[in-house]
């Protein structure tokens, strides 16, 4: 894979896997629309990876104490802060893992990637988040994350298996309709992205590692860099502009793309 693809697919992945516009819509985007070959499981896995590391880093006390808390979660403890950040993240993965499953088995993941598909979640779901960021209240902070609001944001997150939805993008919308404020709910919707990065990384992995050769694992090195530069950058964007800028912006994009991906899905 030649240098430039690798940066562009980096990039795509590493901009919009936090911001609220679809990740894997755009990587399935790119090859439907320039012609370029597909990049690739392995290459997906390497992007995962390099965004991962960049929300763990950016919100490293956050993963600090989520990690120290395991212990106490282990013995059926939940004494402290840490313990309760561990147990909400391990429960709002859960539907997402379920689900992801579900669709791996009946063989639907890969029936939903169509343009026509991308582009209805995207307007649909743009829509939604514009509802849910106007009409939520902006009462509740993070560290009120209780069990219940965990778990519904995790439902709400296994909808992003479906392209074009996005992951990020539709866990804000259950938190701002849950009454959270826009910044603690991005934090929020970043730390479960964490234990969910991992378990699809892991899954994908899995299956690509039997047919991973030198070469490949070079390209995957280098593109994992770039996701991760990319993807620090746009994480540290968007947590600034949220402190006086409402998540409208990122609709307007969603809806515009949605329609022009409708039009090209059942023009084709």
């Amino acid at each position: 894979m030649s240098l430039f693809q690798l940066f562009l697919v980096a990039i795509i992945q590493g901009i919009t896997e936090f911001l609220p516009v679809s990740s894997s819509g755009h990587l399935i985007l790119l090859p439907e629309l320039t012609g370029m070959s597909d990049q690739g499981q392995v290459i997906d896995v390497a992007v995962h990876v390099g965004t991962l590391f960049a929300v763990v880093i950016y919100f490293w006390s956050d993963v600090r104490l989520a990690l120290s808390g395991i212990p106490s979660l282990l013995r059926g403890k939940i004494d402290n802060q840490g313990a309760w950040l561990a147990l909400c993240l391990g429960l709002a993965t859960i539907p997402v893992v379920i689900f992801g499953l579900v669709l791996k088995v009946t063989g639907l993941d890969d029936a939903m990637r169509s343009v026509a598909v991308i582009g209805w979640t995207m307007l649909i779901f743009g829509l939604v988040l514009y509802w849910a960021d106007q009409k939520g209240e902006q009462t509740k902070t993070a560290s009120q994350w209780s069990l219940k609001d965990a778990f519904i944001m995790g439902l709400w997150q296994a909808l992003a298996l479906i392209p074009g939805t996005s992951r990020s993008g539709i866990t804000i919308t259950a938190g701002r309709y849950l009454g959270y404020a826009r910044e603690d709910t991005a934090k929020l919707a970043m730390l479960m992205s964490i234990p969910t990065i991992l378990a699809s990384g892991t899954l994908l992995g899995l299956e690509v590692a039997r047919d991973a050769n030198a070469a490949l694992a070079r390209d995957g090195a280098i593109a994992a860099v770039f996701a991760f530069v990319a993807a620090l950058l746009a994480l540290s964007l968007m947590m600034r502009l949220l402190r006086s800028v409402s998540f409208t912006p990122y609709v307007i994009y969603r809806v515009i793309l949605g329609i022009v991906l409708i039009w090209i899905g059942y023009s084709a």
